[in-house]
């Protein structure tokens, strides 16, 4: 740990410049794993399909179409309702 901080200490006395453009780089590389949009946006994605169902005219004789999109068999999305 003293190696470093006189490691440290000696590079910002010499160059804070690039001290400062590494300590930003190193932030910018670790704030994504950390951040709770990142969840959320994760969260969105998976539950939001690729391709949007084109509506089917129901003749009574289709029971594994459901009749609306939000019917139970559909995606849970209380958890966005509570942010």
């Amino acid at each position: 740990l003293a190696g470093i901080r006189a490691f440290l200490k000696n590079a910002w006395d010499k160059e804070p410049v690039i001290l400062t453009a590494c300590g930003i780089g190193l932030l910018s590389l670790t704030l994504p794993f950390v951040s709770p949009l990142t969840k959320y946006s994760g969260m969105i994605n998976s539950a939001v399909p690729y391709n949007y169902p084109v509506p089917v005219r129901d003749d009574g004789n289709m029971p594994d179409v459901p009749s609306h999109p939000c019917d139970p068999e559909g995606p849970n999305l209380e958890w966005l309702k509570n942010l």
